[in-house]
């Protein structure tokens, strides 16, 4: 099964290869879409994706992961054709409902395959080095884009459905690791596979120290940190070499299981949340650039050791043979919590920037908490 993990490692780097990824809005603005447009696109995206989430685990579990795999792979493909040739609000929404369809049906499909594959063995360092080979593909086509690409939109598009292209044809290589059920072995109801999640209150409280702790930092990292260095009075060009800097920090998810193994789950989770906690404390707290620029970037190496640490725990607490359907109902549950500190993050900031730091702050403390909880009932993990 160690073929399956290469070729995953090679799928991650090739859809990381977005080359128009530096100048998406200004690609969407000059084939006639508006920023509000986008904005709506983006908002029916999110929910549809929501709504597809535990539908495309069902089917996942019942067809087998290397054709939901395949199938996916091959729609992100043509999606991608799609942004390519689009010209107008109608064709941008076409490639967002198809990509909707996609994520929808990677998610959980993708890790579940990687931890069958190496059979639960050292697969937090294999979740490290997917994570981080997406980043590479982030990077490398970051880079072209800056040398070779430019302003050249139509060469952008062109670049990148390449890049899906190759990957959607390395998904044919993949083995099945989860076979579809036969009429003889009926696979476990959808209601008792949902009752059994929600029932498992030590796994909820698992889920939602996870998403506080990962929602702080994709807000204030994605959105919040511009705003911040805009207050430190840096100027564009400073933000995109610190954006690079970000990247770079992102691929440092090879190293997760080293550290987490040497520290162990409960000094790595304190670690973890520590960080994030004071990391938004000092955000908070100042209008400099220097320290604004470092804890941002704690956040950043945070969350890409933590987030293998995190799918490796979360697929060890998996019982139930819809693996797939599982990690759905997982992702959907955890979706609603993003939903909710998005709100909050959004109408703090509005009010004041330093008081959606200390939002973050808190909820960041409070994922500590949590995980304290969760690690006493769970210490067959440690």
């Amino acid at each position: 099964m160690k073929k399956n993990i290469y070729i995953m490692y090679a799928i991650a780097l090739l859809q990381g290869m977005v080359f128009y990824s530096p100048i998406a809005t200004l690609y969407r603005q000059a084939q006639g879409v508006t920023v509000f447009q986008i904005s709506v696109i983006e908002s029916i995206s999110l929910a549809l994706s929501i709504l597809l989430e535990i539908p495309w685990g069902i089917v996942a579990d019942r067809i087998g992961f290397r054709k939901t795999m395949i199938f996916c792979s091959w729609l992100y493909f043509v999606s991608k054709i799609v942004f390519w040739k689009a010209d107008g609000f109608g064709g941008f929404l076409a490639e967002r409902v198809m990509l909707s369809v996609v994520l929808a049906g990677f998610s959980g499909v993708d890790s579940s395959i990687l931890y069958l594959s190496c059979n639960g063995a050292d697969s937090q360092k294999v979740f490290g080095i997917y994570n981080s080979a997406g980043m590479a593909g982030l990077l490398t086509a970051a880079a072209v884009f800056s040398v070779f690409v430019k302003d050249n939109y139509a060469l952008a598009g062109f670049l990148t459905v390449v890049s899906y292209g190759l990957a959607a044809l390395l998904s044919l290589g993949l083995a099945e690791v989860n076979p579809a059920k036969s009429e003889q072995h009926q696979p476990e109801p959808f209601k008792a596979t949902f009752q059994n999640t929600l029932r498992n209150r030590t796994l909820l409280l698992f889920l939602i120290a996870g998403a506080l702790l990962s929602e702080a930092h994709q807000t204030i990292t994605v959105f919040l940190n511009q705003l911040q260095y805009e207050r430190c009075g840096l100027n564009s060009s400073a933000m995109g070499f610190i954006y690079i800097i970000a990247a770079i920090l992102g691929m440092l998810g090879v190293y997760s299981s080293a550290v987490t193994r040497r520290a162990g789950v409960h000094r790595s989770y304190l670690l973890f949340c520590g960080l994030a906690v004071m990391s938004c404390l000092t955000l908070g707290l100042t209008k400099n650039a220097v320290p604004s620029i470092i804890n941002i970037l704690t956040l950043r190496i945070s969350n890409t050791l933590f987030e293998p640490f995190q799918s490796e725990l979360q697929n060890r607490q998996i019982t139930t043979k819809n693996r797939a359907t599982a990690l759905s109902i997982h992702a959907m549950f955890t979706d609603c919590i993003a939903i909710g500190t998005n709100l909050v993050f959004g109408i703090l900031s509005d009010w004041g920037l330093s008081a959606a730091f200390l939002f973050g702050a808190g909820i960041c403390t409070l994922s500590m908490v949590l995980f304290s909880h969760w690690q006493k009932s769970t210490p067959n993990l440690e």
